[in-house]
């Protein structure tokens, strides 16, 4: 069976990270969206019960490092809204058989479903296809899932990443350790660290049980050991 997020999971969510702190501030303004784009499924469906989850923030100024110029990214990397730094890249469900994706549902995101969470998660094909792949296996409701989402990120403080990729050899552990240093709470066993080939961070990802706590990251989650080195752009 699936998990449900119903009201009550949202409840125990907000009050289980209550202490909320802002996390990085920039300028953004959310274009209005006219339609919800189509996502096609590019792998099979899986319907498992979940055991817990995944939020996963991707280091922007990688990700636009090769994109500042293309218009279907414009939003989250031309500038025109600042600078992001860590953005939402998804909350997924996790499950001990593998990780439930592309469930069925009736509910259809809407046009101001998305545009409500482009500040977080800068592109509409991104939100539409979080929801569709991940968001549909947790609850019946897309602003349900969405509405998780952001509480999750709103509890977190973002560390200077900025400051620290101007450190000498830098590794995954320090990451990792500026990331708890932040956030009271969460042990550096329940943070991921992915690089990609070239040694650059490209994502943080924040392990969860099923009641939204830290807990250790599975393997295929917990990325980079603690001594590799790492390298942070900083779009510069």
């Amino acid at each position: 069976m699936i998990l449900r997020c119903s009201n009550s999971l949202l409840a125990l969510a907000a009050l289980a990270l209550s202490a909320a702190a802002h996390a990085q501030a920039y300028q953004c303004r959310a274009p209005q969206v006219a339609r919800v784009p189509a996502i096609t499924p590019d792998g099979p469906r899986r319907v498992l019960p979940v055991s817990g989850y995944t939020l996963a923030l991707s280091w922007s100024p990688e990700f636009c490092k090769p994109r500042q110029d293309a218009r279907a990214h414009a939003f989250q990397c031309s500038g025109a809204q600042g600078s992001f730094g860590l953005v939402v890249h998804g909350l997924w469900p996790e499950s001990g058989q593998g990780w439930p994706q592309w469930c069925p549902s009736e509910a259809k995101l809407t046009p101001a479903d998305v545009r409500g969470a482009l500040c977080i998660m800068p592109s509409d094909r991104l939100v539409a296809r979080q929801w569709a792949k991940h968001g549909a296996c947790m609850t019946k409701r897309p602003a349900t899932y969405l509405g998780v989402t952001r509480i999750l990120w709103q509890s977190l403080q973002i560390p200077d990443y900025d400051r620290l990729s101007r450190e000498e050899a830098l590794t995954a552990g320090d990451i990792r350790r500026a990331f708890a240093a932040e956030n009271p709470g969460w042990p550096v066993s329940a943070i991921g660290v992915k690089l990609n080939a070239r040694g650059w961070l490209e994502e943080i990802r924040l392990c969860y049980s099923a009641r939204f706590r830290p807990i250790r990251c599975p393997a295929g989650r917990w990325g980079a050991k603690d001594g590799t080195p790492a390298k942070i752009w900083r779009g510069m």
